[in-house]
């Protein structure tokens, strides 16, 4: 049996294809930007409405988030035609995932505290107003940063 002879330029440009196409499923598979302005405005919503102490408003608040929740994240994974594999993100990608998420909670509940600790009216919410920009500015951020690690790395696995 004969190998076929591939010119360079062929496998050249075959391999740009496979490249291409491989940031193409990453890129399109990402968390997208309006994802996380919705989520950071459902989390406010919530938190005022528990804040708020009366029933009917916590349970309208509850209601929406749930339905507002489940509702992005179906349009986000109907949206991913394929799954990118774990691999891709590696460690350092899970630890940006935890940091990204560490910080957004030690903002918040340290702001929260302080401005309970000090009498402040509705503390969790605006102590939550920070959190609510982190996700909607940082979370497209971290995406960035997600898909150029998945793209740096090599296609037959770890690096």
């Amino acid at each position: 049996m004969s190998t076929p002879h591939v010119s360079p330029v062929d496998a050249e440009l075959a391999l740009a294809e496979v490249h291409a196409r491989r940031e193409q499923v990453i890129g399109t598979n990402l968390v997208p930007a309006w994802f996380w302005r919705t989520l950071a405005i459902l989390v406010l919503l919530f938190v005022a409405a528990v804040e708020s102490r009366i029933g009917w408003v916590v349970a309208i608040g509850a209601v929406v988030y749930a339905i507002g929740l489940a509702t992005i994240v179906v349009l986000v994974v109907r949206r991913a035609r394929v799954k990118v594999r774990p691999e891709l993100i590696g460690v350092r990608g899970a630890l940006a995932i935890a940091v990204f998420t560490l910080v957004l909670v030690a903002v918040g509940v340290g702001l929260a505290s302080a401005l309970q600790a000090l009498g402040v009216p509705w503390p969790a919410t605006i102590g939550c107003v920070p959190v609510a920009v982190g996700l909607a500015a940082g979370g497209p951020l971290l995406m960035a940063y997600l898909r150029r690690l998945m793209v740096s790395r090599p296609p037959a696995g770890e690096r």
